[in-house]
């Protein structure tokens, strides 16, 4: 088989396929022990983990490979030209996957996010669980993982409740009917959140006066809780225990009210031209209709009352 200046023989090709077989094999045996043996010693997270080794993975197979080709006696310098057009190809098709790349990096080494974070990214809100060179695993709050690309992170605003200080606010908007003592829905309010096991006692809850609503006095709950993902969870034991308090010390919480009120009178009427001839038309013809039907019954009557006195 000849191949430039040098022929080979079928059994030097299944030869090298061999030996390049072998150094997959070795390239993945060497990844997992990277990561089994020696990574988990340093401390770093498992995305940092997983993309060190990946990347080793990828560097043993590209010079390994580059040693098996010196060692079958091919000429690289001689593909030089033709693996700049292959490698310009390439990249212009690898665009995205070169993106992404770069941007698994920048989220390895600057951690902005890191496994186990809980994050809100465009609305997409859930627990990391791993980050890799391409993309990122996100678990949402149903369960379900969803894989977003690692440009998505650089691109768009973050959310990152477990960024350094996992320790974050909640605000829990409540409206109470007019003519309600505000200090008893204050207190209210706070026993509501200091009963609660997940609100931190420092920063202690605080109850703000919103204001006067259309139908309520407005108030907002703030405590401040160390577990986000459990945020949703917690916002509902509130809410039930918050009902339960204000319902036993007869504290109302009102309904939207509408006033309507009816002014009689008449009110003035506007028609343009052509509908006030036409209400005019449609007014004389059954003006008309009326004298026909009224005529016919007076013809009616007064031959029955002609028949019955021939007939006596």
């Amino acid at each position: 088989m000849p191949l430039g200046d040098k022929s080979y023989s079928i059994v030097g090709v299944l030869i090298f396929l061999g030996l390049f077989a072998g150094l997959i094999f070795l390239a993945r045996t060497a990844k997992t022990l990277l990561r089994s043996r020696l990574l988990h010693l340093t401390g770093l997270n498992r995305g940092t983990q997983e993309t060190v080794a990946q990347i080793a993975n990828y560097a043993l197979i590209f010079f390994g490979t580059i040693v098996l080709l010196q060692l079958a006696g091919l000429d690289l310098s001689s593909l030089t030209i033709f693996a700049s057009v292959i490698g310009v190809g390439i990249g212009l098709g690898l665009q995205g996957i070169a993106k992404e790349f770069i941007s698994g990096l920048v989220l390895i080494f600057e951690r902005p996010i890191q496994v186990g974070d809980f994050v809100n990214i465009e609305g997409l809100m859930g627990t990391v669980e791993r980050i890799s060179v391409r993309s990122t695993e996100i678990r949402t709050m149903d369960a379900i993982s969803v894989i977003v690309p690692n440009s998505r992170f650089l691109e768009s605003e973050v959310i990152n409740w477990s960024h350094q200080n996992p320790v974050s606010r909640l605000t829990l908007p409540v409206g109470v009917a007019y003519g309600i003592n505000l200090h008893m829905v204050r207190e209210a309010l706070i026993q509501a959140a200091k009963e609660h096991s997940d609100v931190l006692l420092q920063p202690e809850p605080q109850v703000l006066f919103k204001g006067f609503g259309d139908n309520s006095l407005d108030f907002d709950l703030l405590v401040w809780i160390a577990n986000p993902p459990q945020q949703f969870k917690i916002k509902s034991d509130l809410y039930f225990r918050i009902e339960e308090i204000l319902r036993d010390r007869s504290l109302e919480i009102p309904f939207p009210q509408r006033d309507l009120h009816i002014r009689s009178g008449s009110v003035p009427l506007e028609l343009s031209p052509q509908l006030s001839e036409s209400l005019s038309q449609l007014s004389t013809s059954l003006t008309k209709w009326l004298e026909f039907q009224s005529n016919t019954n007076s013809w009616h009557k007064s031959n029955s009352r002609i028949d019955s006195k021939e007939s006596s």
